[in-house]
C-alpha cells in the first residue's frame, strides 16, 4: 500500500448559508490515480474546489505530504504542489500553445523540475506539432490535453482533473485515459472528480464514491467494480 500523500479530513464547505459537504474525507497514496465518483450534483467539483482553496471548508483538515493546506491563498496552495485543472478547460484563447505552457512553468514545492516544454512534448507530441497554434482554435480535446499539460508545467505534487472526460467523443476520452495512465507510469499522483465510471475503472487504481456531499465508498478500483450495489445505487445514470 501506497503511502498516504493527500489526506482530506471532515471537510463541511457551504456555499452561503447551504451546507454542500458533510464531513468528507479520504486519502490519495503517493503514485496512486484515484477517482472521485458521483452523479452530477453530488460534490465532486466542490471538493476540488475546497482543496484549491476556491471553496474554503469551514471545517476539517487538509495535508499534502505532511503540509497543512486549509486556510491557505489558491496561489499558495498551487504553490505547496496542488495542480487544478477544472472542468471548463480555461486557456489563454488569444495566445498559442507553448505561451499557454510557459505562463504555466515553475518549479515544484521542492524545486522539482521534471516537467519542463520538452518533456511535455515528448509525452504530448500533438501539442508540439500544433504549438504555434492560438488556444482558442483548438478542438475540445485538444484543449484539455493543454489544460492538463499547461498544469503539470507547474510540477505538481498531486494533480486534480475535473471531469477530463466531460463532453468528449469517446476517440479523445480513450486518449484522455491514455495519457493519465501514462502519467501515472510516470509516478504522477493523480485525483481525478468524475461521472463517468467506465472511464475510471479502466485508469484508476482506488475509487472514492461521494453522494449529496457525503463520502459512502473508498477502497481499491477492483472493489467497486465488484460491488454492483454501490454502483447502481450511487452511480447509475
Amino acid at each position: 500500500m501506497s503511502e498516504t500523500f493527500l489526506d482530506v479530513a471532515d471537510l463541511d464547505v457551504f456555499y452561503g448559508s447551504s451546507q454542500i459537504l458533510f464531513g468528507v474525507g479520504f486519502t490519495v497514496g503517493r503514485g496512486e490515480t484515484t477517482a472521485l465518483l458521483g452523479r452530477n450534483g453530488a460534490g465532486k467539483s466542490t471538493t476540488f474546489k475546497a482543496l484549491a482553496g476556491i471553496a474554503p471548508p469551514k471545517r476539517g483538515s487538509i495535508t499534502l505530504a505532511g503540509a497543512t493546506l486549509e486556510g491557505r491563498k489558491p496561489y499558495r496552495i498551487a504553490r505547496a504542489g496542488l495542480g487544478y485543472v477544472p472542468e471548463d478547460r480555461q486557456v489563454f484563447p488569444e495566445h498559442s500553445i507553448e505561451d499557454n505552457l510557459l505562463i504555466g512553468a515553475k518549479k515544484g514545492p521542492n524545486g522539482e523540475d521534471y516537467w519542463t516544454l520538452a518533456r511535455i512534448y515528448e509525452v504530448l507530441p500533438r501539442l508540439h506539432d500544433l504549438r504555434h497554434r492560438m488556444a482558442g482554435r483548438l478542438s475540445g480535446g485538444e484543449q484539455q490535453m493543454l489544460t492538463i499539460a499547461r498544469t503539470l508545467m507547474g510540477n505538481p505534487s498531486v494533480l486534480m482533473l475535473d471531469e477530463p472526460s466531460e463532453g468528449l467523443a469517446p476517440i479523445i476520452v480513450a486518449q484522455i485515459g491514455d495519457l493519465i495512465r501514462r502519467l501515472r507510469h510516470l509516478g504522477v499522483t493523480v485525483l481525478l472528480a468524475e461521472q463517468n465510471m467506465h472511464f475510471c475503472l479502466g485508469i484508476a487504481t482506488h475509487a472514492v464514491v461521494i453522494d449529496k456531499g457525503t463520502i459512502v465508498h473508498r477502497g481499491p478500483i477492483a472493489e467497486l467494480r465488484d460491488n454492483e450495489e454501490i454502483r447502481k445505487r450511487y452511480l447509475a445514470v
